[in-house]
């Protein structure tokens, strides 16, 4: 698959990101000109409560507004799904808050193009450049780490990224089930327990540039809690399946 033939489908999911959700947008498809790619954005909607909509609908892009807020998972797993039945062949998830320049799009998407992966996750700790995040969420992440490379034999060292690409092979999984409020973490179990090839390349982010993260410090112990058990729902869930066919 060359990149002038394969469809890509870039999901952005937006919650209250009036300030930068165009400038995210007009940048992808600056880099779509420039590689001449066939691609489209497609922005979701969480039901945001700024005027984030009004600006979406003024934008060259398709967009689903959700009629109730999802979370991050139902926000993916909607423009996944459209992905899907639409017939893209890669569905690339950029977050709507700026953190992930479009101009590192073509290091998530190579790796698929050449089918050298099936899912593809942008890491800000390989090169450790750019943006690190804050020093309680690499605490977490590489709690993560640990957890994930314990149930699914694999080193993913940013497994909260959302900057990630995923094949055709990969969006027939997602599309019929794809975690809910925290999905980066949880999925890496689904991906690892459904056998994908998972690759993790090395990116350059940047801090949001708006909005407001629905995470901080106070809230870090209980997040690392529920994210622990939500992975090891999906590992005992899939665990089971497998069992029974």
């Amino acid at each position: 698959m060359t990149r002038n033939q394969a469809r890509v489908l870039v999901v952005v999911p937006c919650y209250n990101e009036e300030a930068v959700i165009a400038a995210v947008v007009s940048d992808i498809y600056q880099v779509k000109a420039h590689h001449q790619l066939r691609l489209d954005v497609l922005v979701v909607n969480d039901c945001s409560t700024d005027r984030s909509i009004d600006i979406i609908r003024t934008l060259p892009c398709l967009y689903l507004d959700l009629p109730v807020n999802l979370g991050i998972g139902g926000a993916m797993h909607a423009g996944y799904k459209y992905a899907w039945r639409n017939g893209y062949d890669i569905a690339v998830q950029m977050d709507g808050d700026g953190q992930h320049p479009a101009n590192q799009l073509m290091t998530i998407l190579t790796p698929i193009l050449d089918n050298q992966a099936d899912v593809v996750i942008g890491s800000r700790f390989i090169e450790k450049e750019g943006f690190q995040s804050s020093a309680m969420r690499r605490v977490g992440i590489n709690y993560f780490r640990r957890l994930n490379q314990a149930l699914i034999g694999q080193t993913i060292y940013d497994s909260t990224s959302g900057f990630r690409a995923f094949n055709r092979r990969t969006l027939e999984i997602v599309n019929r089930y794809y975690p809910d409020e925290y999905p980066e973490p949880e999925a890496i179990v689904l991906f690892g327990l459904s056998k994908l090839h998972i690759q993790e390349v090395p990116v350059i982010m940047r801090e949001r540039q708006g909005g407001v993260s629905s995470i901080n410090s106070s809230k870090a112990l209980y997040y690392m809690l529920k994210v622990s058990l939500g992975i090891l729902f999906v590992y005992a869930r899939l665990v089971r399946k497998n069992l029974t066919h």
